[in-house]
């Protein structure tokens, strides 16, 4: 769970852009947009061989 304390002096604008860091950072986002849709086993498996495949060209 992301959270953000805001300071006595802090602005609003601030507090937002740590945040957003923190969002980003943990990944949240991704997850939610890789959750959109459903996904069959069968796509899962082709998903997961294709990132395999492509991490095998990569090193």
């Amino acid at each position: 769970m992301t959270q953000v304390v805001i300071g006595e002096n802090e602005n609003i604008e601030s507090a937002l852009r740590r945040f957003k860091r923190q969002v980003s950072r943990s990944g949240i986002l991704a997850d939610v947009k890789s959750r959109r849709h459903f996904e069959t086993p069968l796509e899962k498996r082709k998903r997961k061989a294709s990132t395999v495949r492509g991490k095998r060209g990569m090193s």
